[in-house]
């Protein structure tokens, strides 16, 4: 009977101990040679039977092929294998238990089942821990990185014997772990073909059918994913590429709690910055002539040592995260490095940087005069759908000529930079009329395109171009309105000895609190914003020689330009929009009238636009004020100090003055004058 014990330990139940209709395998009951206590203690150890041939099933279910089907879901990959190889170390003890215990009973036949439980005691403990891991393997159809996180959380127990049969596990998985790690860091490979790795391109999709995938090598590329990178190489070398094409992202589901996030994003990092060069080391000439590009990797000569690091921490049999966490830093700590040289030094960072603050940031303020002058027929009256190509080829020939004007004389440079014009959405724009009444302009679907060299695009991806293109239409907006105020003074200034009409004091009382405020608001975002900030980031450039360090420097210049432009602060941001527009709407009414009466309906609106403009006024001076006093916004008390230097605006409360009392004032004094 103990032989036949034997044999139901290791998966082949026979006649006194048989397998029920719920593969549980059990004594016969009612036996007359057994005692309860002893049918007991069989029952007992037939629980490590049972167990045994469910990790048996489910090596062979699960081990012998990458994909398999279960329960009507999917468990596959090879991390998958890589358990089944694990967990098949971790039964190894246990098969030579038991022939040492059929040993022993063939040496000494007065043993007792009691002798067995003895010896097999300790996988009483570790075969439910097991069962457990692997049950919630299923349930969960895990993969790649769950299951080294699974696996990870069942070694965290105090039992000895179960920490160091799942770290076998976790050792086995780790193999795989590694070679994925080593071909993403070493040479810019994502060799993934099941989704596994917590790193995976942007735009990429997760194989979900089993036909399409192969019993080939475990590291080699998809045929999806070689199709992705041969399109994007084509792409790259007919131009057409944008630069976020080859972009990749953390998966989070895969990424294991043992691994900070901070270690993540380093791994991506260098990543995606060996690949960038292995992309353009044949397809382009590339800029770069360090020793990197003729040993076909920015590593160069490291790649080896980097290499044989990367090997000795995968052949540990713990996962140390100190010193993993060293060998990541150190090569990410040189990719860094080397990809400052380049972009720094050798593409001109500061330079490009000086265009996009010229350009996006309307540095060049008299070019964008000039263009104002040149484009206001053009862009005055909303745009054509039919035809928008050509208003916006005529809008870049303004452009070019405005250019001339002001002797641009780099005839590169401007074409890196373009005029767009988008058109807005219909039903947005009907829905939003009332907050949106300028969106018929053309001045509104005014936009900026800017083409960027590799290796900047690492930078100035489409997103942050995006927020630059932000940046540009309010800047814009601001630059026009007091364009337009200044040209209305001009035209009214030539008929001012002339006509002193009652409505002349109530129109250049407006104009000039319009113009003050748009002209502290245009000197509070060129001066206090962006050549502020712009000088903060140049010397964080100059200072460091990381390049992560640039472009975490970079983001915070685009998001504290935002900020403080509050365009991240709605209320603050419509009512300088509401502002601006009333000055627009001022100027348009005034256009033409030198000074001469005007008629009753157009004085009306005069007066609702002054109205509407001492309303907007106190809301913004609210809005600031309440503000002011928090210490992340030290922006606000700025802007705060630029137009309320005398309290004019503190007094009043952010009320003008009352408009008829104004009026008669300016009246009187135009009659003492006369």
């Amino acid at each position: 009977m103990l032989h036949e014990l034997i044999l139901a330990l290791n998966g082949h139940p026979g006649g006194v101990f048989i397998k029920s209709a719920n593969e549980d395998i059990h004594v016969v009951t009612g036996l007359p040679f057994l005692h309860p206590t002893e049918e007991a203690l069989l029952n007992r150890l037939c629980r490590l039977a049972t167990h045994y041939c469910h990790f048996q099933n489910f090596i062979r279910q699960y081990g012998n092929a990458p994909f398999s089907s279960v329960s009507g879901g999917n468990l596959h990959g090879i991390y998958g294998r890589a358990v089944c190889a694990g967990l098949d170390h971790v039964l190894d003890p246990y098969r030579k238990d038991l022939l040492k215990l059929e040993e022993e009973l063939l040496t000494d036949k007065n043993l007792t089942p009691a002798h067995i439980q003895t010896s097999l005691e300790q996988y009483q403990l570790l075969f439910p821990a097991l069962l457990a891991a692997l049950t919630q393997i299923l349930q969960q159809k895990a993969h790649g990185g769950l299951l080294l996180e699974i696996l990870h959380r069942a070694s965290q127990c105090g039992m000895v014997h179960v920490r160091a049969a799942f770290t076998k596990m976790m050792f086995s998985c780790h193999s795989v772990f590694y070679k994925q790690l080593s071909a993403w860091l070493l040479h810019g490979m994502l060799q993934d073909k099941y989704a596994e790795f917590f790193i995976q391109p942007a735009a990429s999709k997760t194989p979900s059918s089993a036909s399409s995938i192969e019993t080939e090598d475990d590291l080699a590329l998809s045929a999806t994913t070689q199709k992705q990178i041969h399109h994007l190489l084509a792409m790259s070398k007919s131009g057409e590429v944008r630069s976020d094409d080859f972009q990749f992202c953390l998966n989070a589901e895969m990424l294991p709690s043992y691994i900070p996030p901070r270690v993540a994003q380093k791994i991506l990092f260098v990543g995606e910055s060996v690949a960038m060069f292995e992309r353009n080391r044949k397809s382009s000439s590339s800029i770069y002539t360090g020793g990197q590009q003729q040993n076909g990797s920015i590593l160069g000569e490291r790649c080896d040592e980097y290499a044989q690091e990367l090997l000795a921490l995968s052949k540990q049999p713990e996962f140390n995260l100190m010193q993993f966490d060293a060998t990541i830093d150190r090569i990410r700590t040189y990719v860094a490095e080397a990809l400052w040289v380049l972009v720094v030094e050798q593409a001109g960072l500061l330079s490009q940087l000086r265009c996009v603050k010229d350009f996006y940031l309307i540095g060049r303020g008299e070019l964008f005069q000039a263009f104002i002058d040149q484009a206001h027929s053009l862009l005055q009256p909303p745009p054509s759908t039919q035809h928008t190509s050509s208003t916006e080829y005529d809008v870049n020939v303004a452009f070019q000529c405005a250019a001339r004007k002001v002797m641009v004389e780099d005839e590169s440079l401007m074409q890196k930079f373009t005029l767009t014009i988008t058109l807005p959405d219909t039903k947005a724009s009907q829905a939003g009329k009332g907050a949106d009444a300028g969106v018929e302009s053309g001045w509104n679907c005014l936009g900026m395109k800017g083409s960027v060299d590799w290796p900047l695009h690492i930078l100035f991806t489409p997103g942050v171009l995006s927020r630059y293109n932000s940046l540009f239409r309010f800047l814009l907006f601001v630059r026009r309105s007091q364009a337009a105020l200044q040209q209305c003074w001009a035209t009214g200034m030539a008929g001012s000895k002339k006509h002193h009409a009652p409505q002349v004091g109530k129109r250049w009382w407006l104009r000039t609190h319009m113009a003050f405020l748009v002209d502290n608001l245009q000197y509070y975002l060129q001066v206090d914003v962006i050549e502020s900030q712009f000088s903060i980031l140049a010397e964080k450039i100059e200072k460091t020689r990381d390049f992560e360090t640039i472009r975490i420097a970079h983001d915070q210049f685009i998001t504290s330009l935002l900020t403080h432009c509050f365009l991240l602060t709605k209320p603050i941001s419509h009512c300088l929009k509401e502002l601006l527009e009333l000055c627009n709407k001022f100027c348009v009414l005034l256009q033409g009238q030198n000074e001469q009466t005007l008629t009753e309906q157009q004085q009306k609106q005069l007066e609702t636009i002054a109205k509407d403009f001492q309303r907007q006024t106190s809301l913004l001076f609210m809005l600031l004020s309440s503000m002011r006093n928090h210490a992340a916004s030290p922006h606000i008390a700025q802007l705060l100090l630029r137009i309320d230097y005398n309290k004019y605006f503190s007094t009043s409360r952010g009320q003008l003055t009352n408009f008829e009392a104004t009026s008669q004032t300016t009246q009187s004094s135009l009659h003492r004058e006369a």
